[in-house]
């Protein structure tokens, strides 16, 4: 008996998927990725949604809006390094906790924080 794919095989199979893919599925992946950030470092929506290969920054930002309260949110940040309004002095106390580089603008110095979700095994240690 198999049980069930593992989270790399789950991407894997998704990444495959040209057509709209399961949604259940399709947010597990996202949320599975997320749980791969690295404390101090952040990664975009857009970034996410091409990992996952398919969907846009939005259908990313949905699925963490519905479902990402358990995994860390506040690691994923607009193209920009902005999160929204909304979520701001919360995801602050996350950075100066982890120490995730900032910019004087307060958003997060995506060049020495950014994190690329497609270079990284699901499951990894990095």
């Amino acid at each position: 008996m198999l049980g069930a794919p593992g989270p790399s095989m789950r991407l894997r199979r998704l990444a495959r998927v040209s057509a709209r893919p399961d949604p259940e599925d399709y947010a597990d992946t996202v949320l599975l990725l997320v749980e791969q950030v690295p404390d101090g470092r952040v990664t975009t929506y857009g970034a996410l949604a091409d990992a996952v290969g398919w969907g846009g920054p939005r259908r990313v930002g949905t699925v963490l809006a519905h479902h990402g309260g358990g995994v860390p949110w506040w690691r994923v940040v607009r193209a920009d390094g902005s999160l929204p309004p909304s979520h701001g002095l919360e995801a602050r106390v996350h950075y100066r906790e982890e120490g995730t580089p900032l910019l004087a603008s307060g958003r997060v110095d995506l060049r020495r924080a950014g994190w690329a979700p497609e270079d990284h095994e699901p499951g990894g240690a990095r």
